[in-house]
């Protein structure tokens, strides 16, 4: 059974850091897409981050680019998402998300994703 655990959301100050981890279990992942997935409250779920499960194929949203890296290590069953120079607009509940098929057309589709975690809130406020 696929299970995901996201965990390191907290609330910071603008311009501070977090590492959120997604953890997994009940499958193997080395062959499986793990995405990153924001939601904001009265806004829709938007991809942020995804890697293929043989990290040929890395993605990021516009809005995240050069202030976020997105990390695997199948070792450990986890995948990080470092966030650098976090912005009041990033704050939102943070999702992992993993298919087989998933993260390989330019497009970060929640619909592409079968399996999710629960989620981790990351709010970015003065």
């Amino acid at each position: 059974q696929v299970h995901l655990v996201e965990s390191g959301g907290d609330s910071v100050q603008p311009g501070g850091s977090l590492r959120l981890t997604c953890t997994a279990s009940g499958f193997n992942m080395d062959t499986y897409a793990i995405g990153w997935f924001r939601e904001a409250p009265g806004k829709e779920r938007e991809g942020v981050s995804c890697i293929t499960g043989e990290e040929d194929i890395i993605q990021y949203a516009d809005s995240v680019k050069g202030r976020f890296v997105i990390s695997r290590d199948n070792a450990k069953h986890t995948v990080s998402l470092q966030m650098n120079n976090l912005k009041p607009e990033d704050t939102a509940v943070y999702y992992c998300a993993t298919d087989e098929w998933a993260c390989v057309t330019p497009t970060m589709a929640p619909i592409s994703y079968a399996f999710w975690g629960q989620g981790t809130q990351v709010t970015v406020s003065s």
